[in-house]
């Protein structure tokens, strides 16, 4: 991945974790390799801030499930017991995943934790309504034009109150940081690719705009957070504007 590139548009190729034909113990350093740049860069908030907004809005209810998707090995979703502890919630979260490599390195960070269960899954063919809220962390980058409205339009589906999206800011500070801290910490080929193209594949205000408008959603709500990363709630239309 090369150092100089343009972010004015979002980058279309493809990361190498979009191969399914791939995988196996490689991916699975990945995956251990991209918690730690969860920790660097403070990935959890973002996720936690939406779901708390959106859990406000539905009345701050003493019970809560949560389903997120493309989880990878669900390490943000830490945070998010932390603070059901701390409110006294009864949390459950749910975290599905395309790659066997994926549920497998989560079921492993999770292996003490019964609120948490591991489903390898498709978003797209799941029921309807399964969770109160679906989060998708670092997850909807992968998709561009129609793939990503349908997307977001089927986590909708399966959510019953809303979505929240936590997802990067593509600018040259973020795509900076990621491509020489990448190669700080990891030879990993898919850590060291991806990375930065994960930001070359990232969100400006004016995109998370585009996608507002093309959902013909008007309680959408989008706010940048550290570090370089947007906060994204969707409320489902029955729940109403979000302040």
């Amino acid at each position: 991945m090369s150092f100089f590139r343009s972010l004015s548009i979002r980058a279309k190729e493809d990361e190498l974790m979009d191969d399914f034909s791939m995988g196996g113990e490689e991916l699975r350093e990945a995956l251990k390799h991209l918690r730690r740049l969860n920790k660097i860069f403070a990935a959890p908030g973002p996720t936690l801030a939406g779901v708390e907004k959106l859990w406000k809005s539905i009345g701050r209810p003493t019970k809560l499930s949560i389903m997120d998707v493309g989880a990878g090995s669900g390490d943000v979703n830490q945070k998010l017991l932390h603070w059901a502890d701390q409110k006294g919630i009864e949390l459950r979260i749910t975290l599905v995943d395309l790659t066997e490599e994926a549920c497998e390195e989560a079921r492993q960070l999770f292996q003490n934790e019964p609120r948490i269960t591991v489903q390898r899954a498709d978003v797209m063919k799941l029921p309807d309504a399964l969770a109160d809220i679906v989060t998708g962390s670092q997850f909807v980058h992968h998709f561009d034009g129609q793939l990503l409205i349908d997307m977001v339009t089927h986590m909708m589906r399966v959510s019953r109150y809303g979505v929240v999206i936590n997802d990067i800011h593509r600018h040259p500070v973020s795509y900076t940081a990621v491509w020489i801290t990448t190669r700080m910490i990891s030879r990993n080929r898919y850590i060291r690719h991806d990375g930065p193209l994960s930001v070359a594949k990232g969100f400006t205000a004016r995109d998370w705009q585009a996608l507002k408008q093309q959902l013909n959603h008007d309680t959408m709500t989008y706010e940048w957070k550290p570090l370089f990363r947007y906060s994204v709630v969707i409320p489902n239309h029955r729940v109403g504007a979000i302040t």
